[in-house]
């Protein structure tokens, strides 16, 4: 709850009172590795924290390919967050690449703190911001190399890449995971 309660002081003042309220409005959850925090064709019903462990995004394109379009670490806000506000059904996976701990808000608790917290519009709104672009962010530049790209990745998410599965990081990539070894022989 510490790291929470951390993440969410670095966008605004909350009193102990304040605090303790959103304390009581979170529950914890424990994913598995490969289970989804939410799925396409359902809609998005809470909003997490991720205290331990890896999430991806994922979606389907038009012929059938699994493409991994974000990973989601530690100390994060996750959320399919316009779905979720606009209670609409989502197209995209917000999947376990690992084990996984998260401090979760149901869609009534994040709302009713908007109504009894003054200030937390504000710092709601920063939080998703950052949810929201770590989301967005698109796979890297297919004009690159797929050696570029990789190193890219390593540079970008270093802590990942010994965490995650080889499938998940070519996809992410762009590449299949044949090339992706490869790559990673011809670096080491």
């Amino acid at each position: 709850m510490e790291e929470l309660i951390e993440y969410i002081l670095q966008f605004g003042i909350l009193n102990s009172q304040q605090i303790k309220l959103i304390e009581k409005k979170v529950t914890e959850l424990e994913l598995r590795k490969d289970e989804y925090f939410s799925e396409a064709g359902k809609t998005p019903k809470q909003v997490a924290f991720v205290v331990e462990g890896i999430f991806r995004g994922c979606y389907y394109n038009n012929k059938g390919e699994e493409i991994t379009r974000c990973f989601i670490q530690e100390k994060s806000i996750m959320c399919d967050y316009v779905n979720f506000e606009a209670n609409a059904i989502s197209s995209d996976y917000l999947q376990a690449c690992t084990d996984c701990k998260l401090i979760v808000f149901s869609r009534q608790a994040w709302e009713e703190l908007s109504n009894i917290i003054m200030g937390w519009d504000a710092i709601k709104s920063k939080m998703v911001q950052i949810c929201m672009y770590q989301k967005s962010r698109k796979n890297p530049v297919i004009s690159q190399d797929a050696t570029t790209r990789y190193l890219e990745f390593i540079e970008n998410y270093p802590s990942l890449v010994n965490r995650i599965p080889l499938t998940y990081i070519a996809s992410y990539l762009g590449v299949t995971q044949q090339s992706l070894s490869r790559i990673r022989k011809n670096i080491s």
